[in-house]
């Protein structure tokens, strides 16, 4: 991950920003010596589906009705 100080960032910030577009490398803003920005490519806002996250996941039985009581063992 390629570094930059802020001051440097801010007289070339449109060409950093074309470079970060062709290469898809992220680019880490710091200032004073400590990271406090990143510039990564535009992902198109999607965040992905959460669904397929655990691969080997099975789910059995009923998960849409309510549960009775008598199903729950607690510990006390």
């Amino acid at each position: 991950m390629q570094t930059i100080q802020a001051s440097e960032f801010k007289s070339r910030c449109l060409a950093l920003m074309d470079d970060v577009a062709r290469s898809g490398e992220v680019l880490v803003v710091t200032k004073n010596g400590r990271p406090v920005a990143e510039l990564r490519p535009y992902s198109g806002g999607k965040q992905g589906s959460p669904f397929g996250l655990h691969s080997g996941l099975e789910i059995t039985g009923d998960i849409l009705s309510p549960v009775e009581e008598d199903d729950w063992k607690v510990l006390e």
